[in-house]
Formats: C-alpha cells, structure tokens, sequence
C-alpha cells in the first residue's frame, strides 16, 4: 500500500505545537480591516486552537 501524501495546502495553513495542538490564523485579515472595531482587529492577530471536530481530519491531512 502507498503512503499518503501530506495535503500541502493543509499544512500550510496549521501550525502544530510541541504539546500535539493545532493553530490556525483567524481568517478576514487581509483587507476591509478599516471598518473593524479595534478589539476585532486585535483579536485577528492571535492565533486560535482547532475545534476538536476537525481536529482528527486536519491532522490526518498534514500526516502526524
């Protein structure tokens, strides 16, 4: 049986933590900013944990 490749554009977009986390970046954060409040604008720039729904999909996507 073949391996599985890892999905690139997954990858690209989720960071994994020493502790198995995932990361990902808020998305709306490259244009129409203007209108944003600043606590939504601030808020845009951490990154946020993925739900644990998706979580087992996007790790096996990025192969860990």
């Amino acid at each position: 049986m073949a391996k599985q490749k890892t999905h690139k554009a997954t990858a690209k977009r989720f960071k994994v933590t020493k502790s198995k986390k995932l990361l990902h970046r808020k998305p709306g954060q490259d244009h129409f900013n203007a209108r944003a409040t600043g606590n939504e604008t601030r808020k845009k720039r951490r990154d946020q944990n993925v739900h644990d729904v998706y979580e087992r999909t996007v790790k096996t996507l990025i192969q860990l």
